[in-house]
Order: C-alpha cells, then structure tokens, then sequence
C-alpha cells in the first residue's frame, strides 16, 4: 500500500489528499472483476445478455444475473450479486409505487436515476459500504427503447450499446465497431453473444449465455429460450470473425 493511500481507504467519507475516495474505486473494481453482461438498444427493442458459468451439479433453469424489474423494464448485473439482488427489490416496490401514484408505467430513465442516487448516497455516509454492483437497464416506455447503465459511483449514463464486467474495456470497443443504430432485434441479439464470445474462455455453444429482451412489437419483458439463442449464436459466428475485428 502506498504511503499515501493509507488510512484514506478506511473511511468511505474521506477524500484522499489527491481527491480519491478508495472505497468507491473498491466496488469498481468489484464490477470490473465480475462476469460479463452487455446491452444492445434498438429501434425495435433492446437485448440484455450475460455470461453465467453454473457448475456440473448446479441447476440453471433461472438466470442469476438478469432481472425483470417491472413488465417493460429488464436489468443485468455485474459485480457483487447480493448487492444486484437489493438494487433490483427496490427498483420493484419504486416502480409499482409510481405506478399505484400516478396511474402510469414507470420510465426507464427514472428508475435508472432512482437507483443511482441510491448509490450515491452511500458514497457520502459513514457505517455502510458503497453498493458494489452496476447495472444496465434497459427498457420500453412513451419515449422509445431506452438504456441506461448505473454504476457504484452513482452516475448513469444513457447508451445505445454498453458492456460491464471482465474485459468490458475490449468489449466495448467492439461494440463501438460493429453497433448500426439501424440494426434489426435479432441482429442486436447476436452483436451481444459475439461480445460475450470475446471476454469469454468459452468461444463455443450457449451454455454459459443467458439472454433477455423487451421488444417493440409486445412492449414486454421476456426471456429468450435456449432454441433462438443457438440461431443468434450461429449468426454471430458468421457476422463477427473469431477476433471481434
């Protein structure tokens, strides 16, 4: 630890003399060493996917990674999954109560704001440490499909395309290359199992992807099945080279 570092990660209220606060930079890292998820917005819809390796005798019938927050708004997680579990429970009951107040599905963008400003506030209070997850969520309401990617920080920060966990750095840059603003739903489903396929060890099958989607044509959340996810994937294999250039 360097000299200058000491004492100043103790404390999540206290700045470092080079105006850092360690802790925060902690949960970060939490994020940066977690799997991978990746969100793909669309005209038509928007495509949440993630990387879930289950051991031999594990049961996946359902996903640990991706969450159905309210019937037209869907998240994914990286990071400390526990923390995934708290974020989303309250995303629920502010999403229902919005509903319950003013008669009208919750936005995306607001609910995006309401978790981060959670985060947030845990960077400013002693006795509890900031929230070690981030979030993409993303969704469909009266302004169009829409995500959002939320982070321990507390910033959020609207995205066409966006990738967190392990090498999401090179992630997002192949994304930045292969995104098309234009790009059908199927064609987003299979830009995100490409991204997977490059942080991934695994580089065949679907066994270790799970995905989601909320598309135009029913305004829903839903998961897709094993069966399409083989087709995006044999897709992605044509479109996008073993390098991801």
């Amino acid at each position: 630890m360097m000299p200058s570092q000491q004492g100043y990660d103790r404390a999540i209220t206290v700045f470092s003399p080079d105006g850092r606060l360690y802790q925060v930079e902690y949960a970060i890292e939490t994020v940066r060493r977690g799997a991978l998820a990746v969100g793909v917005r669309t005209k038509n819809g928007v495509i949440i996917a993630v990387e879930e390796k289950s051991r031999k005798l594990q049961i996946i019938n359902t996903p640990q990674k991706i969450f159905q927050i309210d019937y037209h708004i869907g998240a994914a997680a990286a990071g400390y999954i526990p923390d995934a579990r708290s974020q989303i429970d309250t995303a629920r009951t502010f999403s229902q109560s919005n509903k319950l107040v003013y008669d009208e599905p919750v936005e995306v963008e607001t609910v995006a704001k309401h978790l981060a400003d959670q985060c947030q506030q845990y960077t400013q209070y002693g006795g509890a440490r900031p929230i070690g997850v981030s979030l993409i969520i993303g969704g469909i309401d009266p302004a169009g499909t829409n995500l959002y990617m939320t982070d321990p920080s507390g910033s959020y920060i609207s995205y066409n395309a966006i990738s967190i966990g392990a090498n999401s750095d090179v992630v997002n840059e192949f994304l930045e290359k292969n995104y098309k603003e234009d790009m059908s739903l199927d064609d987003a489903a299979s830009l995100a199992i490409a991204a997977i396929y490059i942080s991934s060890e695994t580089k065949e099958g679907i066994e270790h992807i799970k995905m989601s989607k909320i598309s135009g044509e029913k305004g829903t959340f839903e998961f897709i099945e094993n069966e399409e996810i083989t087709k995006f994937a044999a897709s992605a294999k044509s479109k996008y080279p073993a390098d991801g250039k």
